[in-house]
């Protein structure tokens, strides 16, 4: 009896224990089951699955819309020859000569800026083209890109179109260089005018095929020498158009630089874009187009290089400084910045392009601006000039330090200064000439 006494007070201090977490966990578990709480998970999870269908539902209409606005207005015009493929988000101009198509018409839609699906690189055979298309074997191991022609990342805000994307009808062979740089940073600074606008725009894209182009692969698929893409934004007044042709490689220039009209798109492709359009809109849109409109406002103000065939023997452009680092030259460009900083006492300009963009800088040290005889931040704003010195690399872009105004001079040779004082000295005789 004693020996029984003992061992259930030496069990007491479990038996406590055990109670006093067993029972709360018993009453929590009860509650997380109750009734309300089951009824509630059960609504809400009916909620998600509704909203799910709905969102399905408006995918579709959207897509559904978009392609009819594609058949009314983006289908460019071209040889009767050319297979037309409509897909749920892009129609195709495929070239069964060339093995890929000529043109693929898509708008970029808003919802571009929420929409949150990922690549899924799943590239196949496009079943819609009878006559077939290119395949893995004719890319793998060519040394070029699988290049789409419209870009998945436009369509990440629908899955089915997204997939669609990597049909090899939307494939064109581009060299890496142009693929994954200049060609990529054109296709984000069209994404990012449709987000910062909102408005969707129509967009054609392929390549510039003429006769004799090099072949790769089992089906022979043409290698293009320049890619094309034109864009057109119909909710703005007046319309804006712009079209760009880049080279299948390197394109060291900022993208601008290679924005042209329509029209001259049209004559190197034989293409007749946005036909649908009413005749005097038509030729209003495809004669002109306004880089400053399609811009970033980071963008805004910025200036394109000075063609490089257009400078006297001996000078470079902004874009040619980079492989001038190192050596003596003479670089030529606008300022479109410039700035004198106070506390340090030092200015600093930007030739062609603002900071981060900078492609070539300036600068004046606080020690060398008293062999200047004007205030150059403020003389030298918006001036086409030419700089003479040692080119150096800072934080991986062209630089230049400019020790006095000598080495410095206008375009066309003149001295800023002189300059000045006779714009101003033909100012001030203005009135007398009436």
């Amino acid at each position: 009896m004693k020996n029984n006494l003992v061992n259930l007070i030496y069990w007491i201090p479990f038996l406590l224990i055990g109670f006093t977490i067993g029972v709360p966990h018993i009453l929590f578990g009860q509650t997380l089951d109750s009734p309300e709480i089951q009824v509630l998970e059960k609504r809400l999870d009916s909620l998600n699955q509704i909203k799910i269908k709905i969102g399905e539902q408006l995918e579709t209409q959207k897509l559904s819309a978009l392609l009819k606005a594609l058949e009314t207005t983006g289908i460019p015009s071209g040889p009767a020859t050319l297979a037309i493929v409509k897909h749920v988000a892009m129609i195709l101009g495929y070239d069964e000569s060339q093995e890929q198509a000529q043109w693929v018409a898509h708008i970029i839609h808003p919802d571009v800026s929420k929409g949150g699906v990922s690549r899924t690189n799943d590239f196949r055979e496009d079943s819609l083209v009878t006559t077939g298309t290119a395949k893995k074997a004719d890319y793998w191991n060519s040394g070029y890109d699988r290049g789409h022609l419209a870009p998945s990342a436009d369509f990440r805000w629908s899955r089915k179109a997204l997939s669609e994307s990597y049909y090899y009808s939307n494939m064109s062979p581009q060299k890496p260089e142009l693929n994954r740089e200049s060609w990529a940073m054109l296709e984000d600074k069209l994404r990012y005018h449709v987000i910062a606008t909102g408005h969707p725009i129509f967009v054609v894209t392929g390549p510039v095929i003429t006769p004799g182009l090099p072949r790769i692969g089992p089906s022979q698929v043409s290698v293009p020498v320049y890619y094309y893409k034109v864009a057109l934004d119909l909710q703005t007044v007046p319309p804006q158009a712009i079209g760009f042709v880049m080279v299948n490689g390197k394109n060291e220039y900022p993208t601008f630089s290679y924005a042209v009209t329509l029209d001259s798109v049209e004559k190197l492709t034989h293409l007749d874009f946005f036909p649908a359009l009413e005749d005097k809109m038509e030729a209003e849109v495809e004669s002109r187009f306004n880089a400053e409109y399609w811009k970033s406002e980071k963008e805004k103000g910025e200036t394109e290089p000075i063609p490089a065939l257009s400078l006297p023997k001996g000078k470079f452009n902004t874009v040619q400084a980079k492989y001038q680092i190192g050596a003596k030259a003479t670089i030529c460009g606008t300022v479109v910045d410039a700035k004198y900083v106070e506390k340090s006492g030092n200015t600093f300009m930007n030739l062609d392009r603002r900071f981060p963009n900078d492609i070539f800088s300036i600068s004046v040290w606080k020690t060398d601006r008293v062999n200047f005889s004007y205030e150059p931040e403020k003389l030298l704003l918006n001036k086409q000039i030419c700089v003479t010195g040692m080119v150096r690399d800072y934080n991986g872009k062209a630089s230049m330090s400019i020790s006095n105004e000598k080495a410095i001079s206008l375009l066309d040779g003149s001295s800023p200064q002189i300059k000045s004082e006779e714009e101003d000295g033909d100012e001030g005789d203005a009135p007398n000439e009436k």
